[in-house]
């Protein structure tokens, strides 16, 4: 292996940012081929949920030869695969396969204990899952603190933070980090999703199929959903706490419809850094993946001229209730986290179900947070235990609504 080589673990591969992983992967070693180079990532383990077939095809395609399947038995998978399964397979597959770095994408708390091993050991992670850090930030950042590993933000927004903060920081810098003191406020964007401009009514009765027709991304169903209430927003803004180490009171978010300016930094002589690109997470990746350095991308270039214009409007709390959660979340800490997360992934698992309205969602998630009081957290099993009481407290709550 050239010196040069860095050796990936993808979880969640065969999601949407999984799969983005592998094609990033793909053309950067195409370029390298075509300089006379060795790859400069290898992929060395895959792991997925249920998706035998897509799993199998994924290895084969690139060469891997060992793969986690949380959801299915590794009869399921072809011969000649080391294959890890069960609940704990992906943690497996961090801990006996050595990497370098770890793509962290799988969707909800289901990707957390293969994330914090993967940051126990040392390794840089990637990380495309923000419930890593909403549920156990306290847990991660600590131990990537002591360890050394590098948490590279791979969600648009954060990548965005992260890069307008080499001007201040330098390109060297990496979360997690110490807030710079020439900055004052960190400001994440947001599409606004199917409903921003839609009526509290209207929004409160949406369909599943309303709020899964964002306007920009082309995401699987839950996030797809946690856009559509701007909790995926909330959730960014506790991960951005993490990463960059900023209080709820120096975290913002402005809606901006066109999906262009990704992020923004104000410093505190007034200026504004944006960080401006085209709606593709194959370039978030990239960047995570080559740090410090850039290679070509493979995606449409930004065309400024043939914008017609930019706007940005504040978000309206009354509609998307789960911005001020957040701001608790930050403030409250501990497990604080985890409740929120939790109860919101249940709620949205209802919603998505027929079982429940739109508005639902954001009312069960923010009457968890009210009745569980938060715990310090100072194990896996804190951040766990509280997920599993949200969850119980939501599916509680909508059985004696029923019985009504």
């Amino acid at each position: 292996m050239a010196a040069n080589t860095r050796r990936l673990i993808v979880l969640g591969s065969t999601g949407s940012i999984g799969r983005q992983t592998l094609d990033v992967v793909e053309h950067l070693s195409t370029i390298a081929r075509s300089q006379g180079e060795r790859t400069p990532i290898e992929i060395v383990g895959l792991a997925a949920g249920s998706r035998a077939a897509d799993l199998s095809a994924q290895a084969s395609a690139h060469g891997v030869t060992h793969v986690a399947l949380s959801n299915a038995e590794s009869d399921a998978l072809p011969a000649g695969l080391t294959a890890f399964t069960g609940d704990d397979a992906a943690e497996r597959l961090v801990r006996e396969v050595e990497a370098d770095i770890v793509m962290a994408a799988v969707v909800g708390a289901a990707g957390l204990p293969a994330t914090l091993a993967a940051v126990e050991l040392g390794r840089d992670v990637a990380l495309a899952n923000k419930e890593t850090l909403v549920a156990a930030g306290g847990l991660v950042v600590p131990a990537a603190e002591r360890t050394g590993s590098r948490l590279l933000p791979v969600d648009s927004e954060h990548s965005a933070l992260w890069q307008c903060l080499h001007a201040i920081a330098g390109p060297e810098q990496a979360p997690p980090m110490r807030p710079p003191s020439h900055v004052s406020r960190l400001v994440l964007t947001a599409s606004g999703g199917p409903f921003r401009t839609a009526t509290a009514d209207e929004v409160y009765n949406a369909t599943p199929e309303q709020a899964l027709a964002h306007p920009t991304w082309n995401m699987g169903p839950k996030v797809t959903i946690d856009c559509a209430s701007l909790t995926n927003k909330a959730l960014e803004v506790i991960e951005a706490h993490w990463l960059f180490g900023f209080g709820s009171d120096r975290l913002g978010v402005l809606v901006h419809p066109q999906s262009i300016v990704h992020s923004l930094i104000e410093t505190i002589d007034g200026s504004v850094l944006a960080q401006l690109g085209i709606s593709d997470m194959r370039l978030p990746i990239q960047f995570a993946l080559t740090h410090p350095d850039r290679s070509p991308g493979h995606t449409p270039r930004l065309d400024l001229a043939s914008l017609a214009r930019l706007d940005f409007e504040e978000p309206d709390e009354r509609r998307f209730p789960a911005l001020a959660l957040a701001r608790w979340v930050i403030d409250q800490g501990g497990t604080a986290g985890a409740i929120f997360n939790a109860a919101n992934e249940a709620a949205v698992e209802a919603f998505i179900d027929g079982r429940i309205p739109f508005g639902r969602i954001g009312e069960l998630t923010r009457d968890a947070c009210d009745a569980i009081a938060p715990a310090p957290l100072a194990a896996l099993g804190d951040a766990l235990d509280a997920d599993r009481r949200a969850r119980q407290h939501v599916r509680e709550a909508m059985l004696a609504a029923g019985s009504r």
